[in-house]
């Protein structure tokens, strides 16, 4: 028995029930009270059906209605929508009670003050200021592109992360793309690549090159250069991310099963329809970090001078640094580097990896602005951060920790009117989000989920205008770290820059011994990703063996 047909098999019964009525109505008076009650409930199932409004109530006729019922009686229930919880990173519950409010314009104000454990060990704060500043601009946005970038991008603060048409289906990707175009920001690609529903609407771009450089391979699966001018040409493309590794699977590679490759996955990929679609663990087209860079180099000039950068969750701290030696010693730098905590999600990755895996965006952020600090280039090359990113707060938070921007996946989401039904990977997502089952999508309307997007990302960005207000600054960029203070116990606290270092400009070129990262610079090499300890102790046991 098909899938769809329990989705719908309430409406089925009604329907059955009103004609078993109908027939015994000229027979039994008592069928006329039957009539009354199991047609106003058909006539809702229809009305579900055919609005456009609901994904779920689409789906899921008349037996959706219980979720907006428990909805409606959320302030009964004193489920409020609350921002964040003590470490600045939504709960996910409330992440998706806010992320609605705001996708819908409604308010998410919350009364009686914070519910928050104020005295808890990870509860943390921003400072306001006696003197608040209402000047603050409405807008705010970063150029992207260094000096050896001849058509740098003017980015918003918050925009669309990394999530594969695929992965979505192309209703989704639309929605997102047209919200990203009314809001004036950009939207990443994922590494599934361009694909028609990114183009329909105009939005900006961000396209990603994985390990399986889909959308510019050659039959090998090896990065194919016409194929990247190419479509690196269209303007409507902005950047170019080569993702080194993501926060949920941090150096994993995946593929998607032959029976999901359809004819326009396999158009937009570049791969052959009905065939196994690798994306391996490493990236072919380099393997040293002179290599990666000469790489970006050759992009760069390929893309017609578009900004071209990497994206990583950190993972061995010396793996950082000996980029950065390399930006250094051949001179080409990166536009961009966006930090991916562990914390990030995906569609589908192995539990050990999600759980245990990676660096948390915090830790990395940091590392990763002291690298580019410390060596310095922290004013030429932009640094984005991405990971649970849900509310104001939270974008403040990462100002403070050294992010010049911010990406989101799951709270757009949220807009879109995922529920985290946690069924992304089983291709039976019932908002129709992330799937590319026809039907489904049927219930994900796009002019509306495009509203929702846009309005999501503007009520966010909104926030944290109110939070810079407050602060007393001009920009959120004046946001440092010891304008963040975090509770160590419930007897003593701390601004975050007594916590974790923070480098001034160039103190890895002149004192590295003096840093927190000495061991870390020495152990960096720009011709191997190894530490150089590694290397060393691989050629001892060569010469043993000998």
């Amino acid at each position: 028995m098909p899938v769809w047909f329990f989705r719908f098999l309430v409406p089925f019964l009604l329907l059955l029930l009103s004609a078993l009525f109908l027939l015994l109505a000229t027979r039994a008076a008592g069928a006329l009270w039957g009539l009354a009650i199991t047609v106003p409930l058909l006539a809702v199932a229809i009305l579900d059906f055919v609005q456009k409004k609901h994904s779920l109530r689409r789906n899921y006729p008349l037996v959706a209605r219980f979720r907006w019922l428990f909805e409606d009686l959320r302030p009964y229930l004193r489920s409020y929508i609350v921002e964040s919880n003590q470490d600045g990173r939504p709960f996910d519950k409330n992440a998706r009670a806010l992320v609605y409010a705001r996708s819908k314009n409604q308010n998410s104000i919350h009364p009686f003050g914070t519910e928050l454990d104020v005295y808890s060990d990870e509860y943390e704060w921003l400072s306001h200021s006696i003197a608040p500043n209402d000047a603050v601009a409405t807008e705010f946005r970063v150029a992207i592109g260094g000096p050896q970038c001849t058509r740098p991008y003017s980015a918003a603060i918050l925009n669309i992360s990394a999530m594969s048409f695929g992965s979505l289906g192309g209703k989704a990707i639309e929605a997102l793309n047209l919200g990203a175009r009314r809001g004036n920001f950009y939207h990443d690609t994922g590494e599934g690549s361009y694909s028609k529903y990114h183009a329909k609407h105009g939005g900006d771009i961000v396209w990603e090159l994985g390990s399986g450089y889909f959308g510019c391979r050659d039959a090998g699966g090896s990065f194919d250069a016409a194929k990247f001018r190419e479509t690196a040409a269209i303007d409507q493309i902005k950047m170019i991310e080569i993702k080194l590794s993501q926060g949920a699977k941090p150096g994993h590679g995946g593929m998607l099963p032959g029976t999901k490759v359809t004819p326009e996955i396999a158009e937009t990929r570049g791969i052959a329809v009905g065939e196994n679609c690798i994306s391996p663990a490493a990236h072919t087209a380099f393997s040293t970090p002179l290599e990666l860079l000469a790489w970006v180099a050759r992009l760069r000039e390929l893309s017609g001078g578009k900004p071209i950068g990497i994206k990583l969750c950190v993972g061995q701290p010396h793996e950082v640094f000996a980029i950065v030696k390399a930006m250094l010693e051949s001179g080409i730098l990166l536009d961009f580097i966006v930090v991916d905590g562990a914390e990030g999600g995906t569609g589908a990755a192995p539990v050990e990896l999600s759980n245990r895996v990676g660096m948390p965006l915090r830790e990395g952020l940091i590392l990763v602005r002291n690298a580019l600090a410390g060596a310095g280039l922290k004013d030429r090359v932009s640094l984005g951060a991405a990971g649970k990113v849900v509310s104001g707060a939270g974008l403040a938070i990462n100002m403070a920790l050294g992010a010049d921007w911010c990406n989101a996946a799951r709270a757009f989401m949220f807009s879109l009117g995922c529920v985290q039904s946690m069924k992304c990977h089983t291709g039976d997502c019932p908002t129709g989000v992330a799937t590319q089952d026809e039907f489904r999508q049927r219930a994900l309307v796009i002019e509306d989920k495009a509203e929702r997007v846009y309005q999501f990302q503007k009520q966010t960005v909104s926030a944290l205008r109110d939070i810079v207000v407050a602060m007393g600054l001009e920009s959120p960029w004046q946001i440092r770290p010891h304008h963040l203070h975090e509770r160590l116990n419930s007897a003593k606290s701390s601004s975050i820059d007594h916590i974790y270092p923070f480098l001034e400009n160039g103190a890895l070129l002149d004192a590295p011994g003096d840093t927190p990262y000495a061991h870390y610079w020495a152990a960096a090499q720009t011709g191997s990703f190894r530490a150089v300890s590694e290397v060393r102790q691989t050629r001892y046991k060569q010469s043993a063996n000998r």
